[in-house]
Protein backbone atom coordinates (compact mmCIF):
# COMPACT_ATOMS: atom_id res chain seq x y z
CA UNK A 1 0.00 0.00 0.00
CA UNK A 2 1.46 3.58 -1.06
CA UNK A 3 1.51 5.70 1.83
CA UNK A 4 0.63 9.50 1.29
CA UNK A 5 3.62 11.68 2.52
CA UNK A 6 2.33 15.02 1.72
CA UNK A 7 2.47 17.37 4.84
CA UNK A 8 -0.57 19.37 5.27
CA UNK A 9 0.33 23.32 6.02
CA UNK A 10 -2.72 25.98 5.79
CA UNK A 11 -0.95 29.18 4.42
CA UNK A 12 -2.22 32.67 5.30
CA UNK A 13 -2.55 33.35 1.63
CA UNK A 14 -3.30 37.08 2.07
CA UNK A 15 0.51 37.19 3.20
CA UNK A 16 1.89 35.63 0.07
CA UNK A 17 2.16 36.63 -3.42
CA UNK A 18 0.31 33.66 -5.45
CA UNK A 19 0.55 33.79 -9.28
CA UNK A 20 -2.37 32.08 -11.99
CA UNK A 21 -0.89 31.46 -15.13
CA UNK A 22 -3.78 31.00 -17.20
CA UNK A 23 -6.86 33.07 -17.50
CA UNK A 24 -8.96 30.30 -18.71
CA UNK A 25 -11.18 28.14 -17.29
CA UNK A 26 -8.75 26.13 -15.18
CA UNK A 27 -7.41 29.27 -13.89
CA UNK A 28 -10.94 30.23 -13.34
CA UNK A 29 -11.56 27.70 -11.55
CA UNK A 30 -8.26 27.30 -9.24
CA UNK A 31 -8.93 31.49 -8.57
CA UNK A 32 -12.40 30.55 -7.41
CA UNK A 33 -11.40 27.58 -4.91
CA UNK A 34 -8.44 30.25 -3.84
CA UNK A 35 -10.83 33.10 -3.17
CA UNK A 36 -13.29 30.70 -1.80
CA UNK A 37 -11.31 29.96 1.00
CA UNK A 38 -9.30 32.92 1.09
CA UNK A 39 -10.97 35.74 0.25
CA UNK A 40 -8.81 38.14 0.71
CA UNK A 41 -5.72 36.48 -1.20
CA UNK A 42 -3.12 37.92 -3.34
CA UNK A 43 -3.35 36.77 -6.28
CA UNK A 44 -1.85 38.00 -10.01
CA UNK A 45 -3.32 36.54 -12.75
CA UNK A 46 -1.06 36.28 -15.74
CA UNK A 47 -2.48 35.39 -19.33
CA UNK A 48 -2.78 36.59 -22.71
CA UNK A 49 -6.83 36.43 -22.91
CA UNK A 50 -9.39 36.06 -19.25
CA UNK A 51 -12.38 34.17 -19.98
CA UNK A 52 -16.00 36.23 -19.60
CA UNK A 53 -15.90 33.57 -16.37
CA UNK A 54 -13.05 34.81 -14.71
CA UNK A 55 -13.93 38.35 -15.33
CA UNK A 56 -17.14 37.11 -13.85
CA UNK A 57 -15.73 35.64 -10.58
CA UNK A 58 -13.36 38.59 -9.86
CA UNK A 59 -16.37 41.30 -10.08
CA UNK A 60 -18.62 38.77 -8.01
CA UNK A 61 -15.98 38.05 -5.20
CA UNK A 62 -15.22 41.74 -5.14
CA UNK A 63 -11.94 40.61 -4.81
CA UNK A 64 -9.60 43.84 -4.02
CA UNK A 65 -6.95 41.70 -3.96
CA UNK A 66 -6.89 40.31 -7.09
CA UNK A 67 -5.10 41.83 -10.44
CA UNK A 68 -4.65 40.52 -14.08
CA UNK A 69 -1.90 40.85 -15.99
CA UNK A 70 -2.45 40.32 -19.95
CA UNK A 71 1.23 39.15 -21.44
CA UNK A 72 2.71 35.83 -23.01
CA UNK A 73 4.16 33.94 -20.10
CA UNK A 74 8.26 34.74 -19.75
CA UNK A 75 10.32 32.76 -17.02
CA UNK A 76 11.13 36.17 -15.29
CA UNK A 77 7.46 36.25 -14.50
CA UNK A 78 7.43 34.06 -11.29
CA UNK A 79 10.41 36.13 -9.45
CA UNK A 80 9.03 37.51 -6.27
CA UNK A 81 5.66 35.15 -6.27
CA UNK A 82 5.81 32.62 -3.50
CA UNK A 83 3.38 29.97 -4.91
CA UNK A 84 2.91 29.77 -8.75
CA UNK A 85 -0.17 27.55 -10.04
CA UNK A 86 0.19 26.60 -14.22
CA UNK A 87 -3.14 26.44 -15.60
CA UNK A 88 -2.71 27.36 -18.95
CA UNK A 89 -4.12 24.04 -20.58
CA UNK A 90 -0.92 23.60 -23.02
CA UNK A 91 1.74 21.07 -21.51
CA UNK A 92 4.63 23.05 -22.90
CA UNK A 93 4.07 26.00 -21.29
CA UNK A 94 3.19 24.56 -18.10
CA UNK A 95 6.02 23.29 -18.67
CA UNK A 96 8.06 26.28 -19.20
CA UNK A 97 6.53 27.48 -15.75
CA UNK A 98 7.78 24.44 -13.83
CA UNK A 99 11.18 25.42 -14.60
CA UNK A 100 11.35 28.91 -14.41
CA UNK A 101 9.86 28.30 -10.72
CA UNK A 102 12.22 25.44 -10.03
CA UNK A 103 15.44 28.05 -11.02
CA UNK A 104 13.71 30.77 -8.94
CA UNK A 105 12.54 28.52 -6.23
CA UNK A 106 9.43 28.99 -5.77
CA UNK A 107 6.52 26.53 -5.61
CA UNK A 108 4.45 25.47 -8.23
CA UNK A 109 0.98 23.65 -8.71
CA UNK A 110 0.52 22.10 -12.41
CA UNK A 111 -2.62 21.82 -12.68
CA UNK A 112 -3.89 18.14 -14.07
CA UNK A 113 0.12 17.18 -13.70
CA UNK A 114 0.75 15.99 -10.14
CA UNK A 115 4.06 14.59 -10.96
CA UNK A 116 5.15 18.12 -11.94
CA UNK A 117 3.72 19.86 -8.42
CA UNK A 118 5.26 20.63 -5.37
CA UNK A 119 1.82 20.93 -3.86
CA UNK A 120 -1.53 20.09 -4.16
CA UNK A 121 -4.68 21.81 -4.26
CA UNK A 122 -6.72 19.46 -1.51
CA UNK A 123 -10.79 19.67 -1.32
CA UNK A 124 -11.51 22.29 1.64
CA UNK A 125 -14.49 21.73 4.59
CA UNK A 126 -14.49 25.01 6.50
CA UNK A 127 -16.91 25.58 9.30
CA UNK A 128 -15.79 29.01 11.04
CA UNK A 129 -12.33 28.50 12.76
CA UNK A 130 -12.49 25.11 11.41
CA UNK A 131 -10.72 24.31 8.52
CA UNK A 132 -10.29 20.36 7.37
CA UNK A 133 -8.03 19.80 4.54
CA UNK A 134 -8.24 17.16 2.19
CA UNK A 135 -5.94 15.26 -0.14
CA UNK A 136 -5.62 12.08 -2.16
CA UNK A 137 -1.63 12.56 -3.15
CA UNK A 138 -2.93 13.51 -6.16
CA UNK A 139 -4.66 10.29 -7.45
CA UNK A 140 -8.16 11.20 -6.84
CA UNK A 141 -9.94 14.73 -6.96
CA UNK A 142 -13.27 13.01 -7.32
CA UNK A 143 -12.45 10.83 -3.95
CA UNK A 144 -11.80 14.39 -2.39
CA UNK A 145 -14.54 16.16 -3.66
CA UNK A 146 -16.74 13.34 -2.13
CA UNK A 147 -15.50 13.68 1.31
CA UNK A 148 -15.70 17.36 1.61
CA UNK A 149 -19.92 16.76 0.60
CA UNK A 150 -19.41 14.05 3.09
CA UNK A 151 -17.64 16.17 5.87
CA UNK A 152 -19.89 19.05 5.37
CA UNK A 153 -22.89 16.91 6.15
CA UNK A 154 -21.30 15.54 9.56
CA UNK A 155 -20.17 18.67 10.84
CA UNK A 156 -22.91 20.73 12.54
CA UNK A 157 -22.70 24.47 11.74
CA UNK A 158 -22.77 25.05 15.73
CA UNK A 159 -18.77 23.40 15.41
CA UNK A 160 -17.42 27.07 15.08
CA UNK A 161 -19.03 28.12 18.58
CA UNK A 162 -17.22 25.09 20.52
CA UNK A 163 -13.78 25.95 18.96
CA UNK A 164 -14.42 29.55 20.18
CA UNK A 165 -15.85 28.17 23.96
CA UNK A 166 -12.33 25.66 24.38
CA UNK A 167 -10.19 28.87 23.11
CA UNK A 168 -11.82 31.05 25.82
CA UNK A 169 -11.61 27.65 28.33
CA UNK A 170 -7.76 27.22 26.77
CA UNK A 171 -7.33 30.76 27.65
CA UNK A 172 -8.73 30.69 31.01
CA UNK A 173 -6.74 28.26 32.48
CA UNK A 174 -3.65 28.75 34.68
CA UNK A 175 -1.34 26.12 34.37
CA UNK A 176 1.60 25.08 32.10
CA UNK A 177 1.16 23.71 28.78
CA UNK A 178 1.22 19.89 29.94
CA UNK A 179 -1.78 20.63 31.66
CA UNK A 180 -3.47 22.41 29.43
CA UNK A 181 -3.29 19.68 27.05
CA UNK A 182 -4.41 17.08 29.92
CA UNK A 183 -7.47 19.09 30.79
CA UNK A 184 -8.54 19.76 26.95
CA UNK A 185 -8.22 16.50 26.23
CA UNK A 186 -10.54 15.24 28.82
CA UNK A 187 -12.77 18.10 28.06
CA UNK A 188 -13.28 17.14 24.42
CA UNK A 189 -12.85 13.32 24.53
CA UNK A 190 -16.46 12.70 24.39
CA UNK A 191 -16.63 14.80 21.38
CA UNK A 192 -15.42 11.15 19.63
CA UNK A 193 -17.51 9.09 21.18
Amino acid sequence: MEANTLFPVFLKAEELQILIVGGGKVGTEKLYFLLKSSPQALVTILSESFSGEMDDLIREAGALYVRKIRKTFEPTDVQGFHLVIAATGEETVNEDIMEACHAHQVLINVADDPGKCDFYLGSIVTRGNLKIGISTNGKSPTLAKRMREFLEDLLPEEIDELALHLHHYRNSLVCDFHDKVHNLNQLTKALLR
